[in-house]
C-alpha cells in the first residue's frame, strides 16, 4: 500500500475534483478544507457516490458534501446534550436506590455482599468496586462537591460521588446489581425491563463516547441489536424475513432507546430540533434526496410520529 504524504489544501480540492465533485465557491471551500480537515469531511462523501465507485454522482457539489458534515454535528450535538441528561437521570436515580437501601459511606454502598454473589460475577465485582475506587480517589478532588465532602467529612456518598464515575462505569455497575435493585432502578423507567436496560446502558455509553470524540454519528451502527418494542410496532416498520429493517442497531434505534429513558417534554423537544435539523439539510441538497440520508440513518418516513407516542 503507498504511503499517505502531505498535500496542500489546493492538491486536497484537485482530488475532489478529479472525482466530479463540483466546487462552486473555491476560495470559500479552501476556507473550510483548512479550518474543517479535508479527511473529516471526506468521510461524509459516501451518499453523494455512484453506487460501488468512488466517483462522485452527477452534480454533486462541495456545498452538499459540507452541509452533510455540518448537518451531522448539528445533530450530535442535539444527541450528545440528550444523552447527558440521560446520564444525569440514572446516576441520580441509582444512587438513589443503592444509598436508600445499603447507606452512604463508601464502606456501606460498595460492600461486596450488596452485588450479586453469583460465583460468575466474583470476579467482575471485585474489579468493578477497584475501578470506582480508583475513578473517585483520582477524580474527587477535581469537584468542588467531591472535594467538599473529602476534606470536610472524609466521605464522598453515592449521590456525589456518581459526578465523578463515568457513564461507562455506572452502567458496568447495574450489571452486576442484584436483580431486586436492577428491577426497582428499571421501574423509574416507562416501559423498560432490567434485561432491557442493562442493554440500552451499555448502547447510550458507546454514543456517549463517540459524540464526545466527534466522530460521524448519523450512520453509526452498533453491533448489538435492541430488542423489539411497541414502538416498531405502532411505527408498523416494514419487516424482512420477521425482523424490523430500522430501529434495530441503527441511529433509529438510539433515538427509541431515548424515547425510554427521556420525559416526554425533553423527548418531544429533541425531535423538533431533529426536524429542524433535517429540514436545513433538505433546503442544501440539491444531487441527493433528504431521503437517501434519513436511509442511512434507519429513520423511516414516518420517524416523527414517534415523538407523540405513549
Amino acid at each position: 500500500m503507498a504511503a499517505k504524504v502531505f498535500k496542500t489544501i489546493d492538491e486536497q480540492l484537485d482530488i475532489l475534483k478529479s472525482k466530479g465533485l463540483i466546487i462552486e465557491d473555491y476560495d470559500k471551500a479552501k476556507e473550510i478544507v483548512l479550518r474543517e480537515n479535508y479527511f473529516f469531511l471526506n468521510g461524509y462523501r459516501s451518499p453523494l457516490l455512484e453506487s460501488g465507485s468512488k466517483r462522485f454522482i452527477n452534480g454533486a457539489t462541495f456545498e452538499e458534501l459540507h452541509a452533510l458534515f455540518t448537518f451531522d454535528r448539528f445533530f450530535r450535538n442535539i444527541i450528545f446534550k440528550n444523552l447527558l441528561i440521560v446520564e444525569n437521570n440514572y446516576k441520580s436515580i441509582f444512587s438513589y436506590v443503592l444509598s436508600k437501601k445499603y447507606g452512604y459511606k463508601e464502606k456501606d454502598y460498595l460492600n461486596p455482599d450488596n452485588f450479586d454473589r453469583s460465583k460468575e460475577k466474583s470476579k467482575q465485582i471485585n474489579d468493578l468496586i477497584r475501578k470506582v475506587k480508583r475513578q473517585i480517589r483520582i477524580n474527587g478532588y477535581q469537584h468542588t462537591a467531591t472535594s467538599h465532602y473529602i476534606n470536610n467529612y472524609g466521605y464522598i456518598p453515592l449521590w456525589v460521588g456518581v459526578k465523578v464515575l463515568s457513564f461507562g462505569l455506572m452502567g458496568e455497575l447495574y450489571s452486576i446489581l442484584k436483580l431486586e435493585d436492577k428491577e426497582e432502578i428499571a421501574d423509574y423507567y416507562k416501559n423498560v425491563d432490567s434485561d432491557n436496560l442493562g442493554e440500552y446502558l451499555s448502547i447510550l455509553s458507546n454514543y456517549r463516547n463517540l459524540c464526545a470524540h466527534e466522530d460521524i454519528l448519523y450512520n453509526h451502527e452498533t453491533q448489538k441489536a435492541i430488542n423489539d418494542t411497541k414502538f416498531h410496532a405502532e411505527l408498523e416498520i416494514p419487516m424482512v424475513d420477521g425482523e424490523y429493517i430500522y430501529g434495530k442497531h441503527d441511529i433509529f434505534a438510539l433515538i427509541i432507546i431515548l424515547k425510554h429513558m427521556l420525559t416526554y417534554s425533553d423527548f418531544k423537544m429533541m425531535m423538533n430540533e431533529i426536524d429542524y435539523e433535517i429540514e436545513w439539510l433538505s433546503a442544501k441538497l440539491r444531487s441527493i434526496n433528504v431521503q437517501k440520508v434519513l436511509y442511512r440513518m434507519g429513520f423511516p418516513d414516518n420517524y416523527n410520529q414517534i415523538a407523540y407516542l405513549e
